[in-house]
């Protein structure tokens, strides 16, 4: 039986964009369905009832919420293909490190700026 994967997203999301890129790496076949903002789905108000926003991933029914929870789990999921991270725990610390970093600094920094101008 073939694992249903179910991506709930938003085209232009960076944080979508990063789920979408982990799926394609790792040759997963998934059904993209894109979120209205301004009319959010039941589906994904079910799937994501805390924080009512997009990525999310549906795994055979059960949901996968925030992009880096998201990629981690893709990884250990589907461990026996094109492995995400670098199998050496330091390397992998600098990598969840700078993947942090452009979550906190960049993106959210980055957005501060356009809403402000």
């Amino acid at each position: 039986m073939e694992d249903e994967v179910i991506l709930l997203n938003f085209w232009l999301s960076p944080y979508g964009m990063r789920v979408r890129i982990a799926l394609e790496e790792k040759g997963i076949k998934y059904e993209n369905r894109v979120e209205d903002f301004s009319n959010k789905s039941s589906l994904l108000l079910q799937m994501n009832p805390i924080h009512k926003k997009i990525p999310v991933v549906i795994h055979n029914g059960k949901p996968i919420c925030e992009s880096l929870v998201t990629i981690e789990y893709i990884d250990e999921v589907w461990n026996h293909q094109s492995p995400l991270l670098p199998s050496d725990p330091y390397q992998r610390s600098q990598a969840r490190f700078w993947a942090n970093y452009i979550d906190t600094k960049i993106y959210v920094h980055g957005c501060h700026q356009i809403l402000e101008n």
